[in-house]
């Protein structure tokens, strides 16, 4: 396996151990879409995005706006790992006084560039960056990770018109395809296919990828960078609560918390795949 493929994929694992451990003593909180997003998150914030941790407010960074805010504990784990932040705070999760909410936080949390949660807002506030770039003229980027239930949201779209209007080149989507929301399956909730038609009728370009693929991301974000005169949108295939076997593709995870007995089943499972990645 290729080095820079296999250092993903155990950072990915990483995630997604550091998500199970900080939801257990929260007993709260989403496993289902934050575990579907570990590869997502992973390639965005240890190969593609340009930071700087130890200044958040750095006015060249690239930008990342978590649409779907409840899927916060992927987005934390991972500004743990890159030092925003003690790893320590994780165990604080949903704690009243602590920093990490149970949605982003902008004002509380290094490193959370908008705060989120009302779902279908995402992409709007994430075209105003893009556009503030280009007024400024700025070359970062602008990112934002969309859920499939938030499909059904009429801003999504509205949103969707203005990215193309403004040609936003420097923003790019990548939607979390993992086929449930919190009412049940996505295509008897609300359908929204066929969704990359729709995105390129809007005028987007689009690319379908595996989500978990780690290696087939990183060639569709620089695709994404190097598309000119429109924004791009990843439609990423991922497995709902991805890694851990009780938990994928069931939709009673979308927002319930692992008990402590379940956690530790989960990360039985997570490090026995860690030891096999090597």
């Amino acid at each position: 396996m290729d080095k820079d493929v296999l250092e993903l994929k155990r950072m990915a694992n990483r995630l997604r151990q550091d998500i199970l451990t900080m939801l257990v003593p929260a007993k709260s909180g989403h496993p289902g879409g934050s575990l579907s997003a570990a590869e997502i998150v992973t390639v965005l914030y240890f190969r593609e995005m340009r930071l700087r941790p130890q200044e958040p407010h750095w006015s060249e960074r690239d930008r990342f706006v978590l649409s779907k805010g409840h899927a916060a504990p992927v987005l934390y784990a991972a500004l743990a790992e890159k030092g925003y932040f003690p790893r320590e705070e994780l165990l604080g999760l949903r704690q009243t006084g602590r920093m990490l909410q149970g949605h982003p936080d902008m004002k509380k949390t290094p490193g959370v560039d908008m705060s989120t949660g009302s779902l279908g807002q995402g992409l709007s506030a994430a075209n105003g960056m893009a556009l503030a770039g280009k007024l400024d003229k700025k070359d970062y980027r602008v990112y934002v990770l969309l859920g499939d239930g938030e499909m059904a949201e009429g801003q999504v779209w509205e949103a969707a018109m203005a990215s193309a209007h403004f040609k936003l080149d420097n923003l790019t989507a990548i939607l979390d395809l993992n086929g449930l929301q919190i009412d049940g399956r996505t295509d008897e909730v609300m359908s929204s296919a066929p969704l990359p038609e729709k995105w390129r009728a809007f005028g987007w370009h689009v690319i379908e990828v595996d989500g978990h693929d780690v290696g087939a991301l990183q060639r569709a974000l620089a695709e994404a960078r190097t598309t000119a005169g429109r924004p791009t949108i990843l439609i990423a295939k991922t497995v709902k609560g991805k890694g851990v076997s009780f938990m994928e593709n069931a939709v009673g995870w979308h927002g319930a918390a692992p008990n402590a007995e379940q956690g530790q089943q989960g990360l039985k499972e997570l490090r026995e795949e860690a030891v096999h990645l090597g």
